[in-house]
């Protein structure tokens, strides 16, 4: 299979021309009819013809493919919290470990994005031929982490929505999900999230619960609905009839976790459960 020069990916390539400016670089093979170039401050000492170097190719200001032997923070294919050097009129531009900022257009922002935000992002090739970068990550995060069911996470939210619910990002790289089911307040993009792994889906993608293992928040549900009826002199308007997303509003859990909680309170003598509400004894 012919080999090329694959831009926005750190690849090993072939010395083939040496300049005073710098050397021209091919694939090993010496496939690719297009050489790039490798500018004199960036070649290391005593390199040689044939010499085979491990660069990352990108665009240079002026839209012509370059070799560095810099790292960047992020390639393609991949995800990384990167942070933003400036705002433009024409978008937003991000520091990712080169010369050249990282373009990021306002149509990839989720929001608008102001300097000093720190933004998860992938990179992509535009229309142009250019790279750029996007906050649409969910079809480049992984899905092969080691965590397992009940595992506590970190990550944070790159994406909301009304129907599906909090798309998080743990560790800046695996996919996951806070099922709608599951959000009991409002959150925002880059909020920081800790949470419990409740499912591990066949294809590898994490769903999240922020609640804790049944017995345990029992517990500590039945603590808040215990003290909502002290502040409230006693009583509280609501019962294993109420409406769920009243009982959401009010307690910020849902209706089998309320139920279980006053059962709980119930069944250690501290409540009455009556027609219209519940009761302290």
């Amino acid at each position: 299979m012919k080999q090329t020069i694959e831009l926005g990916k750190t690849q090993e390539l072939m010395v083939v021309k040496q300049m005073d400016f710098g050397v021209f670089l091919n694939t090993p093979t010496g496939e690719d009819t297009e050489k790039i170039l490798l500018p004199k401050a960036q070649v290391p000492k005593d390199t040689q013809l044939k010499d085979v170097l491990t660069v990352f190719v990108y665009k240079d200001s002026e839209d012509r493919p370059i070799a560095t032997t810099l790292e960047p923070d992020l390639e393609l294919g991949q995800v990384a919290r990167l942070y933003v050097k400036e705002v433009t009129g024409i978008g937003a531009f991000l520091e990712w470990g080169l010369a050249k900022d990282l373009f990021l257009p306002f149509k990839e922002q989720l929001y608008p994005v102001k300097e000093g935000d720190a933004v998860l992002v992938t990179l992509y090739i535009d229309k142009s031929e250019r790279l750029c970068a996007s906050m649409k990550v969910y079809d480049a995060l992984r899905n092969d982490s080691t965590y397992q069911k009940d595992d506590e996470v970190y990550g944070r939210v790159y994406e909301i929505s009304d129907n599906f619910g909090v798309f998080i990002a743990v560790d800046d790289m695996y996919s996951a999900l806070l099922p709608a089911k599951e959000v009991f307040e409002k959150y925002r993009i880059n909020q920081p999230v800790y949470a419990r792994v409740a499912q591990v889906m066949e294809d590898g993608r994490l769903t999240l619960s922020v609640r804790k293992k049944i017995p345990e928040q029992m517990n500590e549900d039945a603590d808040v609905i215990y003290d909502c009826l002290e502040m409230s002199g006693g009583f509280l308007p609501y019962h294993d009839k109420s409406d769920p997303e009243v009982i959401k509003r009010e307690f910020h859990m849902s209706k089998n976790a309320f139920k279980r909680a006053i059962g709980h309170l119930l069944k250690a003598g501290k409540i009455t459960i009556e027609k219209n509400g519940i009761r302290l004894k």
